[in-house]
């Protein structure tokens, strides 16, 4: 059955200080992995009731027992070396953020050898969620462009010869994943932070550009196996998001600009089913380019932010509602939070009484400018 809901969240959400503390604890080796387990457990049940108790129709585990959005692929699969926090923090823009932690490329990140898949992603996620929720049940996995950096060429290449083939082993594992998903009875998958809003930013297009990567090449890649991981779940009658980041860890953005570049290439030819973007302030541009989404797919506007705890004025966000219904029709809108709420354990910079705060007034949103939610 296809998901219709007119409003929803990203996916993550603030872990809670006692699954901080846990986490601390199994690290120090104070807990068993069973006890860090049942911590997790106590967590998600919480934070399924705190989604449910403001109205979220769809929920999510808040990606709680991951390190970070995108780590599960490596923490399931051996041939990695380097995959620890710094493997997602590393760039300069960190820098103020990170504090010690490096802002280069971790010297020692790579895929070294064949990869090796020792459990699922995110089936346990989702299982245990299916078991505590009604509610439309969401699962976030990443893109496989995102992996990419994984591939070095002057580590990786006596395990794959090339990125192709790396990328190739990535779409292989992610669409075992979406298969055992939908076995399991899961029908909405969301893919995670591709790298094309990258391609917005002139300086990070002329990175890609540098490397014999133009913006029309790289784009088409990353379609193409995006679009593969999405068919293993539409044969089985999925539902996909797909959610364009702008870079959110620690409270910080990455890329500015409008989606102008890409949007004609990714909204007409990505196979997902409703499209979450970032629509939270100026830096995201104007709503023009929602003209050139195909009339079978959704977008869910992300304009309340996840960044700061200010709460949005309902009046500014139903204008802008407006706005957008003034550029594709109202009936193909929903409305949702411009990112998670802790793309890694670190968090942004809000409480989870904010974050209830600004569900709730999603929630809210959607009642006033859709009479449903």
């Amino acid at each position: 059955m296809a998901v219709s809901a007119r409003v929803e969240h990203v996916g993550s959400l603030l872990r809670p200080p006692q699954l901080l503390e846990a986490r601390r604890q199994f690290a120090s080796g104070e807990l068993t992995s069973g006890e860090l387990k049942s911590a997790e457990d106590r967590a998600v049940r919480d934070v399924v009731a705190m989604q449910e108790a403001v109205g979220c129709p769809v929920v999510t585990d808040g990606e709680l027992r991951r390190e970070s959005f995108q780590s599960e692929l490596t923490a399931s699969a051996s041939g990695f070396e380097g995959v620890g926090m710094d493997a997602w923090l590393w760039g300069s823009w960190h820098s103020d953020v990170v504090g010690d932690l490096a802002i280069e490329r971790p010297p020692d990140l790579a895929v070294v050898a064949r990869m090796h898949r020792r459990r699922n992603l995110a089936a346990e996620e989702f299982t245990f969620l299916r078991a505590v929720t009604h509610r439309q049940s969401k699962v976030t996995l990443p893109s496989p462009t995102l992996l990419s950096n994984l591939w070095s060429p002057e580590r990786s290449q006596g395990a794959y010869g090339s990125l192709d083939e790396f990328m190739g082993d990535v779409v292989s594992v992610l669409c075992d994943e979406v298969r055992e998903l939908g076995r399991l009875g899961c029908n909405y998958v969301q893919l995670d932070a591709p790298h094309y809003p990258l391609l917005i930013d002139p300086e990070w297009r002329a990175f890609y550009e540098a490397r014999g990567w133009s913006l029309e090449r790289w784009l088409s890649y990353g379609i193409e196996l995006d679009n593969a991981v999405i068919a293993a779940g539409s044969a089985l009658g999925m539902t996909f998001g797909f959610h364009l980041c702008r870079g959110n860890q620690g409270s910080r953005w990455l890329v500015a600009g409008g989606y102008d570049a890409i949007a004609a290439p990714v909204f007409g030819a990505i196979g997902a089913d409703r499209l979450l973007l970032e629509y939270d302030d100026d830096r995201s541009g104007t709503f023009d380019p929602l003209r050139l989404v195909p009339e079978d797919k959704t977008v869910v506007l992300g304009l309340v932010t996840t960044k700061t705890p200010g709460l949005e004025r309902i009046g500014d966000l139903v204008e802008r509602v407006d706005r957008a219904a003034g550029v594709i029709d109202r009936q193909r809108l929903a409305v949702g939070t411009q990112c998670g709420f802790s793309t890694s354990v670190m968090g942004n910079a809000l409480s989870i009484e904010d974050e209830k705060a600004k569900l709730a007034l999603l929630v809210e949103l959607a009642g006033a400018v859709f009479g449903e939610v």
